[in-house]
């Protein structure tokens, strides 16, 4: 029986989500579709052949090699204990205002995504510093773990981002472009975070209360354990800026001056580099797995013109460029529900793309904006990701006491988004200077 490309794509996509919600590994579920999809209509022996060059392919590229340094780099910083050192030194600062603690945490998050590039451990690594600091000076439940949940987001946009680094391996724009792109949108983040958090400061003044005041001894000690981690994010970001490295050498360079600042400061010993380098193998090990699986997947799609079968049909709605992106974005928050950052950009990006070249959008503003929308949808209820990471953290907080917390910050994030879409240069301005 001869079946048609467009029903091997159309059962392709049904099988996925099936094998998904059987709780089948991302990775493994989309090679298996995409082999055997692929295997229907070319044949299976090209189709086994593929498996084999794609596999080795991808974990000899040198332009991947990216991904597991830049993951180093934050396994090491992760393990030296820095997140409390930013904590801290932001607390010392901001901490006696009201909501100074949470400004701090956010402010402290953002230093952490800085040199960790990972959403999830961002949330789960402040469950644990952040939150007994805040319930300790009397700040509500729900407050306290919103502003961990929304702090964590930071974590994917700010480079070195892993997400941004495989959004541009998937779609080969230049990862050093990218990473400056998502500066700017970064600070904006954390600054209407810094923002909401007053307005909620002025609108219920009794909620949150100001932490003692620290003395400027006291301030000026705090800040000196935080300048290796910044002389690191500088160096690592400035020598990728200036032209100095390219991507994967930024990230061998950023994983080597943290294994340096670990050891002179005397917080990397032989346990905590054992851990880091375990931590990094794993996760390297499993976004590659996802990696294969996507390209796999992806040249499934590309012999059954999906994508291109989307294009049209998207373009053919007469609801303008503006409307098909808000229609994209709009399932990126669904899914944000159902599956991890990772997950999403990895499974959807080969077919979103080529709508978003044909309309003429830039394609390293998009990568900012669906890294943004990806991360808002790891929030909103009901079924946010990232506050799942939370609560498995915080035993004693329930998940309606988080979302609560988290709203102020989802209708931030909903403004940023709007602001950048309508102003596009915030994301483009730096990359354009390079």
């Amino acid at each position: 029986m001869n079946l048609s490309p467009d029903f091997i794509a159309v059962a392709g996509f049904v099988i996925l989500f099936l094998l998904m919600l059987l709780r089948v590994p991302v990775g493994m579920a989309m090679g298996l579709v995409g082999v055997t999809g692929y295997g229907l209509i070319a044949g299976f022996e090209p189709a086994l052949k593929l498996v084999g060059q794609t596999s080795m392919r991808t974990v000899t590229d040198y332009t991947f090699g990216v991904i597991p340094m830049f993951m180093l780099m934050g396994a090491l910083v992760s393990v030296s204990g820095v997140s409390k050192e930013l904590f801290r030194a932001a607390d010392a600062c901001i901490g006696h205002l009201r909501g100074g603690l949470g400004m701090a945490t956010v402010l402290a998050c953002g230093g952490f995504a800085a040199i960790c590039g990972s959403s999830v451990a961002t949330a789960a690594t402040f469950s644990t510093v952040a939150y007994p600091e805040m319930r300790r000076y009397g700040y509500p439940q729900s407050f306290s773990t919103g502003v961990i949940a929304a702090g964590g987001t930071l974590g994917a946009m700010l480079p070195p981002s892993t997400v941004l680094a495989v959004y541009a391996v998937l779609t080969q724009q230049d990862i050093g472009k990218l990473f400056m792109a998502g500066i700017l949108p970064g600070l904006l983040a954390m600054s209407m975070y810094v923002i909401t958090i007053a307005i909620i400061v002025a609108v219920r003044p009794k909620m949150l209360p100001a932490g003692p005041r620290r003395s400027w001894p006291e301030r000026r000690a705090a800040l000196k354990d935080v300048w290796p981690s910044l002389v690191l994010f500088v160096f690592v970001i400035g020598g990728l800026y200036g032209g100095l490295f390219t991507p994967t050498e930024a990230g061998g360079m950023g994983a080597g001056g943290a294994f340096i600042l670990g050891v002179l400061r005397r917080k990397l010993d032989r346990r905590n580099l054992r851990s880091a380098l375990l931590q990094a193998t794993r996760t390297a090990a499993a976004v590659f797995t996802v990696l294969i699986g996507a390209l796999l997947f992806g040249y499934f799609l590309t012999i059954t013109q999906a994508p291109q079968r989307l294009t049209e049909f998207l373009t053919g709605l007469g609801v303008g460029r503006y409307g098909v992106l808000a229609l994209i974005m709009v399932m990126y928050l669904v899914l944000g529900c159902l599956m991890d950052a990772m997950a999403m950009i990895i499974l959807t990006v080969p077919i979103i793309f080529p709508v978003i070249t044909h309309l003429g959008f830039d394609p390293i503003w998009f990568g900012i904006i669906i890294v943004m929308t990806v991360e808002l949808g790891l929030i909103h209820p009901p079924v946010g990701m990232n506050v799942f990471v939370i609560k498995s953290v915080i035993h004693e907080v329930s998940f309606t006491t988080i979302f609560k917390g988290v709203i102020p910050f989802v209708l931030t994030d909903i403004l940023r988004l709007v602001i950048l879409i309508a102003f596009p240069v915030i994301a483009l301005w730096l990359p354009s200077r390079m």
